[in-house]
């Protein structure tokens, strides 16, 4: 069980990494992302820096006004560290 949960938030934390690349691609600050997901842009810097642990639906949302999904993002994240 304690594998399981480790490998969720390493998941999780490669999500929230791609998240903050896409944000930073569309050159889209902290502060509009958090206007966009309506929440405040501390939550969007705690998540971005691994002081949040955000839950699965906060995750869509945040995709979600990025134009993604986190199904996307994540099969992103694996196929460049294939090797």
């Amino acid at each position: 069980m304690e594998k399981n949960k480790s490998r969720e938030q390493s998941t999780r934390s490669d999500v929230v990494r791609q998240l903050k690349a896409v944000r930073k691609e569309q050159h889209i600050t902290q502060e509009v992302l958090a206007e966009r997901a309506g929440t405040k842009k501390s939550n969007i810097s705690r998540l971005e820096s691994g002081r949040y642990n955000p839950s699965l639906d906060f995750l869509v949302k945040v995709a979600g006004c990025l134009g993604k999904t986190v199904e996307t993002v994540s099969y992103t994240h694996l196929r460049a560290h294939e090797t």
